[in-house]
């Protein structure tokens, strides 16, 4: 039995660890520049990009077997 991560899985881990990392993106720049405006602005360019990127990586690990285990039946 092969174990697969599922789409919507994937999904739902890209959007919580996006909100995790705008959260960061925002505060960093804004200690960096003390601007919200340019803060905000580079939060959210950057995460778009990156969401797609991260979902797409996610996808493609989900095919890769190496390290997966099969799930024992009870």
């Amino acid at each position: 039995m092969q174990n697969r991560a599922s789409r919507r899985r994937s999904v739902v881990k890209a959007i919580t660890y996006r909100f995790i990392i705008v959260c960061l993106d925002f505060v960093v720049i804004y200690f960096l520049t003390g601007q919200a405006k340019m803060a905000a602005g580079f939060m959210i360019v950057s995460n778009l990009y990156t969401t797609v990127a991260y979902f797409v990586h996610e996808r493609v690990w989900s095919r890769v077997q190496w390290g997966m285990e099969p799930q024992e039946e009870n």
